[in-house]
């Protein structure tokens, strides 16, 4: 008798337990899609919100500290475009595009050591972004033919 309430009871918490993670995995997707919407029709700060919102219930989703890191752009916010690019490569260290803002970002600050790194692996990971290394070359170029003259 104390056997099968202890077989229930488990049974219970299983079935619970998958209940509130199918849950909060579904209200995850749905508040990165509508984000995404949002941020497609220029509604930066309420996809912010559901960006923000989404990493609370799933920390590791790179794709929103991506999205966050190109508001903060939007916002000429660059702390914080910085530390959500660097989040992103930090879950996901292939990720060319957050590779290629992050590029941007050390080409404008004149960063040439960190440019040079970031280009290295750029290289190694890029699949659709490829056609960026020839400029990347040539902002490098032009930085440092300013720098000499």
């Amino acid at each position: 008798m104390l056997r099968n309430n202890n077989m229930k009871l488990i049974l219970k918490s299983i079935i619970v337990f998958f209940f509130i993670s199918t849950t909060f995995s579904s209200a995850s997707e749905n508040y990165f899609n509508n984000a995404k919407i949002l941020f497609e029709k220029e509604k930066y700060n309420d996809a912010k919100f559901l960006f923000q919102r989404n990493i609370v219930f799933n920390p590791k989703h790179s794709e929103s500290y991506l999205y966050l890191a190109k508001i903060y752009k939007i916002e000429e916010n660059e702390f914080e475009e910085v530390k959500n690019l660097n989040t992103t490569l930090l879950l996901e260290p292939d990720n060319e595009e957050a590779t290629y803002l992050l590029i941007d970002i050390e080409l404008n600050r004149s960063n040439f050591s960190k440019v040079k790194e970031l280009k290295k692996n750029f290289k190694i990971i890029c699949s659709l972004l490829c056609d960026k290394i020839s400029s990347i070359d040539e902002r490098l170029n032009d930085i440092e033919a300013k720098n000499k003259s």
